[in-house]
């Protein structure tokens, strides 16, 4: 699996200066004397009094759903290839500061037999222009980080559904302006979590749902990846993902490995993140990377970073469960999500492959069976020919999500993933930076349900 970052925008060095300058006031604040990492924390959060919504947001069904697209790099592309695949789902704008993706990302559309979409190229800020003056009904964005919420917010105060690459936000204040505006102006605000739709994940969730694993105590997740080659690129992500890693240090990346392991434990559905406690390793690999790799008189090797190479996280739930998190990207390594999912009767884990389970009284001894013995808990949505052999988009997962999103804005369901989900999840990128600045001191996890999640049915299993 390739890495999942966002293209389809740079980060100038006046960018790069301000997001500096504005991560070390932040990190000012955090560190201020008398203020605890728990307290730190819930001051993003917001006065609202009354609970989430009782039931889950859904719009009212369309025939077609119009779709402008901000941000068409390498992963911007990917979802309009997979987009274009979908009955239903017509790409009619297209947004990017690179002239040359969005003329690529519409010869795409043309291709596929849809008129050709206007294209928004005036600068960083064009995609206000577009939320403004197209007729849509979904925005979709693979930025670079820092543009998902304005993006998504600019959508729905224009009346258009949102729909984000990963992570939603890494700001506290990012993901409750998400939850505010999605409520305010009724609109989805959907984060894309692919790792949510793949194969073995899904045919977890179904064991899961059917009483194999017993009571789930504890899951983990991981991003393990080694990205130093793309941080050090001199395009796509190479423009701006490093920079992160010279004023944060956590887990900036989390819901690959803790989106799946999420679901399967019921979060904002029947239980919360409560709190959790972090701790990083000392930031050695881009150091050595910059030594070993980069000539003499490139300017990026003055850079200094302060990302701990291993960013490891233990959050507990409201109910008592724990779940383990890593974060791994500047090291050599093989790829990795862990996806271990822990009960009272049994076990499954991804990583290393293949992916095995082990059912007590079912399974021999201490050993693992594969998968293919326990074919029968395939998920229903992956025993489609369509999806298995799905071309382009991680094995098939990338055109579950994209299409998965277009079936529920066509029938006026809600969607898989909702705003609350993609605000929890992302949530842990700052929480992780409070909790590794405090010592690994214990950091609450905002409600953005604000209680709802006591009586919110957890996520079924949806029939193909």
């Amino acid at each position: 699996m390739e890495h999942q970052g966002s293209s389809g925008s740079q980060m100038t060095d006046q960018d790069r200066r301000d997001f500096l300058k504005l991560g070390a006031l932040a990190g000012l604040g955090v560190a201020l004397g008398g203020v605890s990492a728990s307290q730190a924390a819930q001051r993003g959060k917001p006065p609202i009094a009354e609970p989430a919504p009782e039931h889950f947001f859904a719009a009212p069904p369309m025939d077609v759903v119009r779709i402008g697209f901000v941000g068409v790099g390498g992963m911007g592309t990917n979802h309009v290839n997979q987009l274009l695949k979908i009955e239903g789902a017509h790409i009619v704008a297209v947004c990017d500061i690179n002239e040359s993706h969005a003329k690529r990302a519409a010869d795409l559309t043309v291709k596929a037999g849809q008129p050709r979409p206007k294209l928004y190229t005036r600068g960083e800020h064009d995609f206000e222009r577009l939320c403004a003056e197209e007729d849509l009904d979904l925005v979709y964005t693979a930025t670079p980080w820092r543009w998902h919420v304005p993006v998504c917010v600019a959508a729905m105060t224009n009346g258009k559904h949102a729909a984000t690459e990963v992570p939603a936000s890494y700001t506290l204040e990012g993901c409750w302006e998400l939850v505010e505006t999605a409520e305010k102006y009724r609109k989805h605000c959907v984060m894309m979590e692919n790792c949510c739709y793949d194969r073995a994940e899904m045919m977890c969730l179904n064991m899961v749902r059917q009483g194999l694993l017993g009571e789930i105590l504890h899951g983990a997740g991981a991003y393990c990846h080694d990205l130093r080659t793309v941080k050090f690129a001199k395009s796509g992500e190479g423009l701006w993902r490093r920079a992160h890693a010279e004023r944060r240090n956590g887990n900036f990346y989390p819901t690959h490995g803790l989106g799946p392991v999420s679901q399967c434990m019921n979060i904002n559905r029947g239980d919360r993140f409560d709190y959790l406690v972090s701790m990083s390793t000392p930031s050695r690999g881009l150091q050595l990377w910059q030594k070993e790799h980069l000539p003499p008189d490139d300017p990026r090797r003055k850079e200094t970073y302060v990302e701990g190479d291993v960013n490891t996280t233990m959050i507990k739930t409201a109910k008592g469960y724990t779940i383990y998190v890593v974060h791994d990207t500047n090291l050599p390594r093989p790829y990795s999500r862990i996806h271990l999912v822990q009960g009272t009767r049994g076990i499954f884990r991804k990583w290393p492959d293949p992916a095995r389970v082990h059912i007590e009284g079912k399974t021999k001894g201490h050993g693992w069976d594969k998968l293919d013995k326990w074919k029968q808990y395939e998920h229903p949505l992956w025993k489609s020919e369509r999806v298995r052999k799905a071309s382009g988009g991680h094995g098939g997962m990338d055109f579950l999500e994209d299409y998965r999103l277009i079936e529920c804005l066509r029938k006026g369901l809600p969607t898989d993933l909702n705003v609350y989900d993609a605000a929890a999840w992302s949530s842990i990128c700052e929480l992780t930076e409070r909790s590794v600045a405090h010592r690994s001191a214990p950091v609450d996890v905002p409600d953005f349900t604000r209680g709802r999640w006591k009586t919110w049915p957890p996520l079924g299993i949806i029939e193909g």
